[in-house]
């Protein structure tokens, strides 16, 4: 299974540069990964095949602790025949033709971030995940 996230817009401020490509080059280590920058939220159906399993971040989408959202990954990754597309739409969420083509949601919190920032967020979290599954001592309970 490769893993791709696809971002919405440039990421402008450098220290969320930072972050982002000191997480990307974690991830690496566990799946083959791919990070795209798109122009906007309208490229993200161009940027799919069809055998991808789309997950959208989305204040409206499911909900988990990152031990559950590792054992949810470790699920897919054993089970889902396609790749796993993440995407990250922009300040106002994404178009309703990404919305009915997307496979899942999820949610970070019930909280709102910016969308810059949640690309740093959601990174940690898919690192933490492979590290819960790997059984690594990154993550404390």
């Amino acid at each position: 299974m490769k893993v791709k996230v696809l971002f919405s817009g440039k990421t402008t401020d450098p220290w969320i540069r930072q972050g982002i490509d000191v997480y990307v080059d974690r991830i690496r280590h566990y799946v083959p990964f791919e990070l795209v920058e798109l122009r906007d939220e309208t490229q993200i159906l161009k940027s799919l095949r069809s055998t991808d399993h789309l997950v959208l971040l989305d204040e409206r989408g499911a909900f988990f602790s990152s031990v559950d959202w590792a054992r949810n990954l470790e699920q897919k990754a054993a089970h889902l025949p396609k790749d796993l597309v993440f995407a990250i739409g922009g300040p106002y969420g994404f178009p309703q033709d990404v919305l009915a083509r997307a496979d899942e949601r999820l949610s970070l919190s019930p909280m709102t971030f910016s969308h810059q920032l949640v690309r740093v967020v959601f990174l940690e979290q898919l690192y933490r995940a492979f590290t819960i599954i790997r059984g690594e001592h990154y993550h404390h309970e």
